[in-house]
């Protein structure tokens, strides 16, 4: 008899798991409370425009490769994307406007040139997080952080020589002001802690590993956007055998003498040899698992940050505006006192505009772009949002206005948006936070849920807000971890 798995949720990492367990000789069902897969990793229609939901930057493709490869398959013939020439453009309001390119040498030389930062000062920045990169990345996205065996190796033993140059003692602005004289250009790479949700002036200097990620090794994008990623994983998953039921919504994980033995849906019961939850850890502890044990000092944790999103059809075409685009708060302290200590909006928010119809242009109609407008806010406390939302659009347009000499009301021809509550009900996420705990102190890397129970036999978990983190490269690495946990136990029997 085969082996049975039940994945609850088909988030990015709730796919990916369905595929390696499938490759470890699982039958896998995955019951989705939506009625399509990805989680945030989804798409809207709007008329003649699309858009990528949720997640819209990309990088570490070869974390997807990676599961075509594991199922006998050639990626490139089921997923394609390329390489950006250009990572961001970036615009602060007195006119300063910056292209980063993906070359490193190019970029240094293209902030030389703006901003006055000579350029080795960049070469020595990204020098610096790959060095971090390389010491923390098989401590921290690899392995998982609740096993003994990850602390005694090499890469550990190598790494505790070299805490003081990985970060660990400050803060991401502290050591991005070291860097760098120019305070724009200061405030460009504090931004990578909006990447996990986290607060620049408080998250640790580790965090600088991520302009690794782009600059180093590289930013891409799906050819057929970002809900490719998505798509192309679950056909995968479908042509192994995994089962899906989508508009499932799990009500409880059925536990028995300490032993995760399926899941309770529709009011029947579903047995397995093994859970994964793939939802919000908070979550499934509250509905799903609350009559077991409560790990109460991590569903306490302080949340990250959330997003208002404005999903925008412009009728016009803005030959200045990329892909990723970039608009500065000329406060960007205050922007981030108002998200985290006061849980509000700034009235001068950093606006960041992803345009997809720039490489995939049946996105949008012929003259025209589908906007992805963005702002990071404080996660759902029970704030008036409909005030604050009305607020931030205001906001958001003037900037735009200023920014790009424009007038945007006008040129609005569809418009849908998710705030923090809508992000919530929809994906599940504890408070609409985007990546699960904040990243706001040192020790935040060891408040995450470990990809397993310590107090459950047989349950895993994966995705964003347990460990290594949030973001698509990260989630997709939290199935691995997990998936690596069941081999190795399958393995001592």
């Amino acid at each position: 008899m085969s082996k049975t798995a039940i994945v609850i949720g088909s988030g990015i990492a709730g796919l990916a798991a369905s595929v390696r367990l499938s490759n470890l000789g699982y039958r896998v069902s995955v019951y989705e409370a939506n009625a399509y897969p990805g989680g945030k990793l989804s798409e809207i229609q709007l008329g003649d425009y699309r858009f990528d939901a949720g997640p819209s930057l990309f990088t570490l493709p070869e974390e997807v490769d990676e599961l075509f490869r594991l199922s006998g398959k050639k990626p490139s013939d089921h997923f394609q994307y390329l390489k950006l020439p250009v990572l961001c453009h970036y615009f602060w309001e007195d006119g300063t406007r910056l292209r980063a390119f993906a070359d490193p040498e190019k970029f240094a030389k293209e902030v030389e040139k703006k901003l006055g930062e000579p350029s080795q000062c960049i070469l020595d920045a990204l020098q610096h997080a790959d060095y971090m990169y390389r010491h923390l990345a098989p401590l921290f996205m690899h392995r998982s952080l609740h096993r003994w065996s990850t602390w005694f190796n090499q890469w550990a033993l190598a790494s505790y020589l070299r805490m003081g140059k990985l970060g660990i003692f400050g803060t991401m602005d502290g050591a991005n002001r070291k860097h760098f004289k120019n305070p724009k250009l200061v405030q460009l790479f504090n931004r990578y802690a909006t990447y996990n949700g986290s607060d620049p002036y408080q998250t640790p200097a580790t965090l600088n590993i991520i302009p690794h990620l782009e600059y180093n090794i590289g930013a891409f994008f799906p050819k057929k956007g970002m809900h490719e990623i998505t798509l192309s994983i679950y056909r995968l998953a479908v042509e192994l055998g995994v089962e899906f039921h989508f508009n499932q919504k799990v009500e409880k994980i059925l536990v028995e003498k300490g032993k995760a033995i399926g899941v309770k849906v529709g009011g029947e019961e579903q047995s397995a040899d093994l859970v994964v939850n793939n939802m919000d850890m908070v979550n499934a502890y509250k509905h799903l698992l609350s009559d077991q044990k409560q790990p109460k000092y991590l569903l306490k944790q302080p949340k990250s940050s959330s997003a208002l999103i404005f999903y925008w059809g412009i009728k016009k075409n803005f030959p200045e505006l990329d892909l990723h685009n970039i608009l500065f708060s000329d406060n960007y302290k205050e922007e981030f006192n108002h998200i985290f200590q006061l849980g509000t909006i700034y009235s001068d928010p950093t606006v960041y505009i992803n345009i997809t119809s720039v490489y995939k242009q049946d996105d949008a109609p012929s003259g025209s772009m589908n906007w992805f407008t963005m702002i990071n806010t404080p996660n759902n406390k029970g704030q008036d949002w409909e005030t604050l939302i009305a607020e931030a659009r205001a906001y958001i347009i003037q900037k735009i206005n200023r920014v790009l000499g424009t007038d945007l009301e006008p040129l609005i021809e569809v418009e849908e948006i998710l705030d923090p509550r809508t992000i919530e009900s929809k994906t599940s996420s504890s408070q609409g936070a985007l990546y699960g705990n904040s990243s706001n102190n040192r020790y935040a890397a060891f408040l995450r849920h470990a990809n397993y129970s310590s107090d459950i036999d047989r349950l895993y978990f994966c995705g964003g807000s347990v460990h290594p983190g949030g973001g698509i490269p990260l989630s997709l690495l939290s199935a691995k971890i997990m998936t690596d946990m069941i081999k190795e136990t399958e393995t001592r029997g």
